[in-house]
């Protein structure tokens, strides 16, 4: 069964938490992690996505009940198209080509695409030079999302915050400045993040 954009989020957290930690979040970190109101909301995200067979909730190593992506989805990898590389540094112009990555079956999407990250300029976000992201192509996102941005025609990896009527493309490395988007640019929004991950 296909996944909703939020589903998709929802199971990129509990994975990155799982990998960054040793361990899968509690409600209550997926809680505060996701910007829920409240954990009734992560309970139904769990029971939808347990139903559909995406988490399995079995029992860790202390006794408690702990989330963790399911058999299937670790066994089962799929491809979505690698369009080339994005800078988390000074902007490059994004290369199209015909390759394909291996992702987690979840994240199939017909509107989902792979991008190799080039630069440092997010590792307060853990994604560092020669990551992978999986994106999602829309042309609108909230505040505080990462996006792939193009600014007059050049690709780059931010997090998204519009302020006072302009827009601010903000980096998660100190080292680099903030980009102020004047009106005079030509930008757009290409997709935001929903996932990244490495090759070993």
């Amino acid at each position: 069964m296909a996944l909703s954009f939020k589903q998709q989020k929802f199971l990129s957290f509990v994975q990155r938490h799982t990998v960054e930690y040793g361990q899968a979040p509690s409600y209550e970190e997926i809680m505060d992690g996701m910007g829920f109101a409240s954990l009734g909301t992560v309970h139904w995200y769990v029971n939808a996505l347990t139903h559909n067979g995406h988490l399995d909730r079995s029992k860790g190593p202390n006794g408690k009940r702990a989330l963790a992506l399911t058999h299937e989805e670790h066994a089962t990898p799929a491809r979505l198209p690698l369009l080339g590389l994005i800078a988390a540094g000074e902007p490059i112009e994004a290369l199209e080509n015909a390759e394909s990555i291996s992702v987690p079956p979840p994240f199939i999407h017909p509107d989902n695409f792979v991008l190799q990250v080039k630069g440092d300029s997010m590792v307060g976000d853990h994604i560092q030079d020669g990551d992978y992201i999986i994106v999602r192509k829309t042309t609108e996102a909230n505040p505080g999302q990462i996006v792939v941005a193009l600014i007059n025609g050049e690709a780059t990896l931010k997090r998204y915050q519009p302020t006072n009527g302009h827009v601010e493309l903000h980096p998660r490395n100190p080292d680099y400045p903030v980009i102020m988007v004047h009106k005079t640019d030509h930008f757009k929004i290409n997709g935001v993040l929903l996932y990244s991950f490495r090759e070993y």
